[in-house]
């Protein structure tokens, strides 16, 4: 090979070599800018979409005395804010023939001459009424997801009788939560206060549409505060109890606060006539606004996602736990490689502390935790066996179909008088869809006069351990109930494939 053949080979190689280089560079480039690393002139990096709110700076009490003829000047600046909100749902219903054409003597005879029994279901169209809030300018709007579900047409009325087609922008049936816009710019909205600085006897002030009538204020006292109503209305329970009337149609109104702010969403009343008997609900606006927020950045709610089913820990429950009091959320079930699992929580822990705060109740740690994001690292402080251990755990994502649900109190008055049980066979555990490996007793029988069918104990029950021993058979539950005397018995019972622990005390 010749000196400039060298050469030119050279050459050659250094190009290779600087083509091969400016690629990388290339793709490089390319990866970040696609990332949103960096940006070229004029490109705004991808982000999450984001509402503008108005949200309360000025936190200082109210001097009462400034308010010597009323409340009009707290009210009247915010009542355009509230609307009015008309939902149509079609629905189809099947139509049956009277029932003189649908006698089965008279059919044996006419045969198909009176027609078919059962006609084409028919549409009939349901309309309900609700209230709003404008939380945005540009035509944002708070609302309760019941106001608005399954609806094929909503409307907005507004204060200044202007009406506006409304689109769905998204629901969290598990707070109640909708959010909805309106094509509409220069909107008065609502300044959002921060609902955990309220306090028992704080004024308030409910506005809503009651019974379509037309724009009402009411005023009333903050009643209490997390307050849960046994899972009666949603699964995160967290709600701002009022005197103020609530009614009918008030649902997805404001109630807000003396500065004029918004601290929370009209939802729920409890009522023995349907009407304002002094105890209404209202889901508080830090809870809302974090629903909104995750609707419109990711059109869903992403809630962390803990694992467990709880239930509330009463005296009778701290006593068979060997804890001095009640509080606390007792873990009922784990779920199966879920991240409490993943972690070493067990069955029967007491959860008493979340991130330095004490757990008041299930309630509280199911809000907490659906407030956080997956990924986070949560510490608990646990009483298992009588004595206290520390847990880290990473939060997963809530499923769309979780197994986290709120238990009830589990407390029962009575010992095993009037209950009545028999082996779980395979058969029997298949009718009742439990998951392989299931074992114990199954109840048969409650008496309905006993405290027991009172207290919630139910047919289809499977008791799998008494006084936290297994109970695998009918010889193991004899073993372990003989004896007991007067004693309280700790239970774990397993319904719908979910365990959850009851007391029986003979008191």
């Amino acid at each position: 090979m010749t000196g400039s053949d060298r050469t030119s080979n050279s050459v050659q190689r250094r190009r290779w070599v600087l083509f091969a280089f400016i690629a990388v560079i290339a793709l490089c480039f390319g990866g970040l800018l696609r990332a949103g690393i960096i940006r070229m002139p004029g490109q705004t990096a991808n982000s999450p979409k984001k509402v503008l709110l108005n949200i309360a700076s000025n936190l200082a009490p109210v001097d009462l005395a400034t308010f010597k003829n009323g409340f009009a000047s707290v009210i009247d600046p915010v009542l355009p804010a509230v609307v009015n909100i008309s939902s149509t749902k079609t629905v189809r219903e099947p139509s049956t023939l009277p029932g003189f054409f649908s006698n089965p003597f008279l059919r044996q005879f006419f045969g198909n001459q009176l027609g078919p029994q059962q006609a084409a279901p028919r549409e009939e169209r349901e309309y309900s009424l609700g209230s709003g809030v404008i939380v945005n300018p540009d035509g944002y709007i708070l609302t309760n997801n019941h106001v608005v579900a399954g609806a094929s047409d909503v409307e907005v009325y507004t204060q200044a009788r202007k009406e506006y087609k409304a689109k769905v922008i998204g629901t969290d049936p598990r707070t109640d939560i909708a959010v909805l816009k309106i094509d509409a710019t220069g909107l008065p909205s609502f300044t959002l206060g921060d609902s955990s600085r309220l306090k028992v006897g704080d004024l308030v002030f409910a506005i809503g549409d009651p019974f379509g009538i037309g724009e009402t204020a009411t005023m009333g006292i903050v009643s209490a505060t997390g307050r849960s109503v046994g899972g009666a209305i949603e699964h995160y329970e967290n709600f701002i109890q009022t005197d103020a009337a609530i009614n009918p149609g008030n649902s997805g109104g404001a109630l807000i606060n003396l500065h004029g702010d918004l601290i929370g969403i009209n939802t729920a009343i409890i009522s023995g006539g349907g009407g304002n008997e002094g105890i209404g609900f209202a889901i508080p606006i830090n809870m809302a606004r974090n629903v909104m927020d995750q609707i419109i950045a990711h059109g869903k709610v992403i809630r962390g996602y803990l694992g467990v089913t709880i239930q509330a820990v009463d005296p009778d429950m701290a006593r068979a736990f060997g804890l001095s009091q009640g509080g606390g959320a007792l873990v009922g079930d784990v779920t199966p490689d879920g991240p409490a699992a993943r972690a070493g929580i067990e069955r029967g822990d007491v959860i008493q502390d979340l991130n330095g705060q004490p757990v008041t109740g299930p309630d509280s740690l199911s809000v907490q935790i659906s407030e956080m994001a997956p990924g986070t690292v949560v510490h608990l402080k646990i009483f298992r066996n009588h004595a206290t251990i520390e847990k880290d755990v990473t939060l997963g994502a809530f499923p769309q179909k979780g197994q986290m649900a709120r238990l009830g109190t589990g407390r029962i008055g009575t010992a095993l008088k009037g209950m009545q049980v028999e082996s779980l066979t395979p058969e029997l555990a298949q009718q009742l869809n439990l998951p392989p490996g299931v074992t114990g007793v199954v109840v048969s029988h409650v008496d309905p006069t006993s405290a027991a069918a009172g207290a919630g104990i139910q047919r289809g029950d499977v008791i799998q351990e008494v006084d936290r021993k297994p109970v695998r058979n009918m010889t193991q539950y004899q073993e372990a109930v003989s004896g007991l005397g007067n004693q309280p018995v700790l239970l774990l019972i397993n319904r719908d494939g979910q365990t959850l622990y009851v007391v029986l005390d003979p008191q």
